[in-house]
């Protein structure tokens, strides 16, 4: 097949870049994003870009076969999959937040609902190619149950360290009590063995590097999760409200704002709890299997 013949799959790749990179020049052209909601949804275009790329390419230039052959643990179907699930969860979650959160309905706003449509048509783009992908049946983690609980908790750690630091960003000191600093380093804490066990998982070299079997570090770090998480979701709710209905009056949008952050970060601390005991049942069963 040469260069200039393009599957479906292909023209699909294409489309995405296109569309996530539509989506992002327009916030961009007005100058660098200070809401952390922004700088998320900035973030999701970018990756949904550079994962559309880079896949169209390496496939291209056949540079895949090479790819799966020296650093996967498992297949180059599973990679793809994988992605363009995580790629079209992560701009499900950017459509949302940025239509939620930039979008108005003055005139002023015409290049905000611009950017969701973008937004919204990528992920509905990624979202054809992820079936199309997992139709195929591929057999590996990131395309399977445990890969997609992984992802799903590093994905709600973005979102809640988002919605964390722009409640901070716009409170005094007194409505940041050691409690919700706790349940921030909890977020903080989580997120990066997250999407490194992620990474263990799908790359040869680091399985080499670890000394005791992995399935057993999961199970230690989504014990220790679950329990971090269960004092985030006693302590975040009770310090979060306390006395905050005696800060600025209720019809300020400001103060309506913050009060959206702090509702976002409980919610999605409950969700996160929920993944990491589903996902800590799955290992415990996983390891008792190789047992």
């Amino acid at each position: 097949m040469g260069f200039c013949d393009f599957s479906l799959s292909c023209c699909l790749r294409i489309l995405e870049a296109v569309f996530c990179c539509l989506a992002l020049l327009i916030p961009m052209f007005r100058g660098s994003m200070s809401n952390p909601f922004g700088v998320w949804c900035e973030f999701v275009w970018t990756f949904g870009l550079i994962v559309a790329l880079v896949i169209f390419l390496l496939e291209k230039f056949l540079i895949d076969k090479l790819v799966e052959m020296i650093v996967l643990k498992y297949s180059w179907a599973d990679l793809a999959c994988g992605l363009s699930l995580q790629a079209s969860a992560m701009l499900l979650s950017a459509s949302i937040i940025y239509s939620a959160v930039f979008v108005c309905g003055r005139f002023a706003c015409i290049g905000d609902i611009f950017c969701a449509i973008f937004s919204i048509v990528a992920f509905i783009i990624y979202t054809v190619e992820a079936v199309m992908a997992k139709l195929k049946c591929p057999s590996g983690y990131l395309s399977n149950l445990r890969g997609l609980f992984r992802f799903a908790q590093a994905l709600v750690a973005c979102i809640l360290l988002a919605a964390v630091s722009d409640y901070f960003m716009g409170v005094e000191s007194h409505y940041r009590p050691p409690g919700m600093v706790w349940c921030t380093v909890v977020y903080v804490v989580c997120f990066p063995v997250c999407v490194l066990i992620i990474l263990i998982h799908i790359i040869k070299l680091l399985g080499g590097l670890l000394c005791f079997a992995l399935d057993k570090l999961e199970v230690i770090f989504n014990i220790i999760a679950v329990a971090l998480y269960v004092s985030a979701a006693i302590l975040w709710p009770i310090y979060a409200y306390k006395n905050y209905h005696r800060g600025p009056a209720h019809g300020n949008r400001m103060h309506d704002r913050r009060y959206h952050d702090l509702n976002a970060v409980t919610v999605l601390t409950y969700v996160n709890l929920g993944l990491y005991v589903a996902d800590l049942v799955l290992s415990l069963i996983s390891l008792y299997k190789r047992i």
